[in-house]
């Protein structure tokens, strides 16, 4: 018996938008207009590369960056959950897939030494230059419409399965955790006996919501949290039956 933890990244493990936090290190705190402006739809990984550019020019240091990023809290609950974890490892394996980058995710989850809760984390490849300068690519090319441009969930997901089946394992379950609309599309490739697990009041609960209501609901199960305690309490039941 194993269980296949996904977890989104923002507003799901930490309780912030990394990608947005890191503008705390711009000068007074802020972008440039013409900046902020320059975000187009789908685009979101080329539109970081920009503001990496500009932090970089400012002189922002790795060092400055580094600090500011973990202060980023966690979400309610979410210290607890992946301690839980941690400890039945034997019995979760455990996956990042997340639209923010490798860097800030190693940053914060080795500061709060949890980056040995995940096996795993899937995101936008991202380093410093021989210059100093964070750069940051899009994780992969897919032909999903409707994903942005630069991650399709479902196959990092489908990908990842596949991969475990080849390799002989297989979950009992696959629980899917996250918050944004881009977490939509996996939650539709889920399978009746596996679970979605939308934070309460944001974008994913909104579309599944949207879904049932246009008589077109998810396969799998649905259960909504707030404090990552929700989620605690649901492994709990899981590993007792």
């Amino acid at each position: 018996m194993k269980f296949l933890l996904a977890f989104d990244f923002d507003h799901t493990i930490i309780d912030e938008n990394s990608d947005t936090w890191i503008v705390k290190c711009a000068p007074e705190k802020k972008l440039p207009n013409g900046l902020r402006n320059s975000y187009r739809p789908g685009h979101w990984t080329e539109y970081m590369g920009r503001v990496f550019v500009y932090l970089g020019d400012n002189g922002i240091k790795e060092d400055v960056m580094k600090r500011t990023m973990t202060t980023i809290p966690f979400t309610a609950g979410m210290v607890d959950l992946l301690g839980f974890i941690g400890k039945n490892k034997e019995l979760f394996d455990c996956i990042i897939v997340s639209d923010s980058n490798t860097v800030f995710i190693d940053w914060i989850l080795k500061a709060a030494d949890f980056h040995k809760v995940f096996d795993e984390v899937f995101t936008n490849p991202a380093a410093f230059s021989s210059t100093g300068y964070l750069t940051v690519q899009d994780f992969h090319t897919h032909h999903c419409a409707k994903c942005p441009k630069n991650l399709c969930k479902r196959e990092v997901l489908k990908e990842f399965l596949d991969k475990q089946l080849k390799q002989g394992v297989s979950y009992t379950q696959v629980v899917y955790i996250g918050d944004g609309g881009n977490d939509l599309c996996p939650v539709m490739f889920l399978k009746k006996g596996d679970i979605a697990m939308p934070r309460q009041g944001y974008t994913l609960e909104k579309k599944i919501s949207q879904l049932a209501q246009n008589l077109s609901p998810v396969e799998c199960s649905v259960l909504v949290w707030s404090s990552a305690i929700d989620i605690m309490s649901y492994l709990k039941l899981l590993i007792k039956e």
